[in-house]
């Protein structure tokens, strides 16, 4: 079990799912999100997620061209999901909101052209210039 929630605990998540794919993303909404960093997305399976408290959504288009639903804690604030309604089989959890941080082993950096010049970018991982393939389940 997969467990995982907010900084105030008023949101907690939980899935039976493995991870199909952690990223690390330097979108400029991703940099929003990570306070200037990149932001680590686990990517898991959205059927079999199971979220308890309310979060709030905010709904923007990345430069993917996705309509992206973006979900928060409103009493903390914390990034909890990001959802694109071209994929809604797939959920990407932030990774700082795991209780197990070690379940989040990325595998790829994107959006490496809008990096800034300091970022410190993994040259062991692939890299995307822009959005990488969308990950595909297994049995797909």
């Amino acid at each position: 079990m997969i467990t995982g929630g907010c900084m105030c605990r008023a949101v907690r998540y939980q899935t039976e799912a493995e991870p199909i794919i952690t990223r690390l993303c330097w979108c400029r909404v991703c940099q929003y999100v990570a306070a200037g960093n990149a932001a680590v997305g686990v990517c898991f399976p959205s059927a079999g997620m199971s979220i308890e408290g309310e979060t709030r959504d905010f709904v923007s288009i990345a430069d993917s061209g996705n309509k992206m639903h973006r979900r928060f804690c409103p009493s903390c604030g914390t990034h909890l999901f990001s959802e694109a309604e071209s994929r809604p089989h797939l959920m990407f959890v932030r990774a700082g909101t795991l209780d197990d941080t070690e379940v989040a082993r990325p595998e790829a950096t994107i959006w490496t052209a809008s990096a800034p010049s300091w970022a410190c970018i993994d040259d062991a991982l692939p890299k995307f210039e822009r959005q990488a393939p969308p990950p595909i389940l297994s049995g797909q």
